[in-house]
């Protein structure tokens, strides 16, 4: 593992994480989850869904900043994200982590591939500043995808910690029998980019309609302690 993926993933990086719950605040109301076990089968199923999805076009992102993308590239894979968050309020949330994230790397890291994306989209989606940062930083695609397979359960996980009380042993107990779906979900995530056929057609768009309800419900909210 390279060590830049302890930064990228370290909540005390200075872009924001913290403020996003990745939709656990609007699941505690709902009562979906209310104990360490509901919190479990809720990181599950956001790592195989909607952070399988993160993770490969964070993955597809630090490739083609190896590549040295254009700004074209950068828009077109930009619109892929767009194409697979189906939520208006998942698509801000990604793009303000995203803005944030990529002020940060380009004081850490700087480098002329952070540049261009700026210059391409100035508030990219998460996942495209995250993949841009860790090439950036040394990181491979599959380290990459393994950094946005991890932050798709710890921010969530961190969230319920503090909005629940729990125990922050038996979470982080979780997080760790969670060890082999995180690499099983960041190797899964590369194999898109060796696949013969057009550029990111096969990219994986696996849907969660429940996440993208309590997105929604979260962003009418009057009142909410996360952003997301």
């Amino acid at each position: 593992m390279h060590p830049a993926l302890l930064l990228l993933t370290d909540s005390r990086l200075p872009a924001g994480g913290h403020a996003h719950s990745g939709g656990t605040e609007r699941a505690i109301v709902s009562g979906a989850v209310h104990d360490v076990p509901s919190l479990a089968s809720f990181l599950r199923g956001r790592l195989h869904t909607a952070g399988a999805v993160t993770a490969a076009l964070t993955a597809a992102a630090c490739a083609e900043a190896a590549q040295n993308a254009t700004p074209a590239g950068w828009t077109a894979l930009d619109a892929e994200v767009d194409a697979r968050t189906a939520a208006p309020a998942q698509r801000d949330a990604s793009r303000t982590q995203g803005r944030l994230l990529l002020r940060v790397a380009r004081r850490v890291w700087p480098s002329p591939v952070l540049h261009e994306l700026a210059r391409a989209t100035p508030s990219p989606h998460h996942p495209i500043a995250l993949g841009a940062a860790a090439h950036a930083a040394g990181a491979t695609p599959e380290e990459a995808a393994l950094a946005a397979a991890y932050h798709a359960v710890s921010g969530p996980a961190t969230a319920a910690v503090r909005l629940l009380g729990l125990d922050p042993v038996a979470v982080h107990a979780l997080l760790a029998g969670l060890s082999s779906d995180l690499t099983a979900v960041a190797a899964q995530s590369c194999l898109a980019l060796t696949t013969p056929g057009p550029r990111w057609e096969t990219l994986p768009a696996y849907s969660a309609p429940a996440l993208d309800l309590l997105a929604e419900q979260h962003a009418q909210a009057e009142v909410r302690l996360f952003v997301s």
